[in-house]
């Protein structure tokens, strides 16, 4: 009797899972990767693909103005560590790390290079590809001098991101 219910919760899991294949999208909505489709079956990350085209243009107008801002603050000598968020702005968990990225800039301003990476635009799948990410968020730490030393995937509260940039000896 035992081992015709395991048959049948096993049956069920793998049900699950395989009920979860269809939210698998195009790259432009939830990516094309096994793990991000069990992302967009839980979180719901499909999105349409206007609204993914909005974002992709805000992005862009977004990250030349970081881009600015970051080589003013390496000009002031003190960068220590660079915190690079992998994710999307379509993506639940990403959206949570928004507010931490933000508490780290301005609790370290010019010691700490906060750059983010939409994945799910054309020019964020690529900076994916070459931090070899799973899934997202995944936030990478890399040291003064360009070399990962910390990485983390899923969402990281400020406490422990804080933690992790102390390692490096920032103040």
């Amino acid at each position: 009797m035992k081992s015709m219910r395991k048959k049948i919760m096993l049956l069920l899991i793998a049900v699950f899972f395989i009920a979860g294949v269809p939210y698998l999208k195009t790259p432009s909505n939830c990516g094309a990767v096994i793990p991000l489709a069990f992302t967009g079956a839980i979180f719901g990350c499909g999105g349409d693909k206007e609204a993914a085209k909005q974002n992709e243009e805000a992005d862009r107008s977004s990250a030349v103005a970081a881009e600015t801002e970051s080589s003013t603050t390496e000009k002031k000598g003190e960068l220590k560590v660079t915190f690079v968020e992998l994710g999307s702005v379509n993506c639940i968990p990403c959206r949570m790390m928004q507010p931490v990225m933000q508490d780290v800039e301005k609790k370290y301003p010019g010691q700490v290079k906060i750059v983010f990476h939409d994945v799910w635009t054309d020019q964020g799948r690529a900076e994916g590809a070459k931090y070899r990410i799973r899934v997202i968020p995944t936030q990478v730490f890399l040291d003064k001098n360009g070399k990962e030393y910390f990485r983390h995937e899923g969402f990281f509260p400020f406490e422990e991101v804080d933690r992790v940039l102390k390692q490096k000896g920032v103040k």
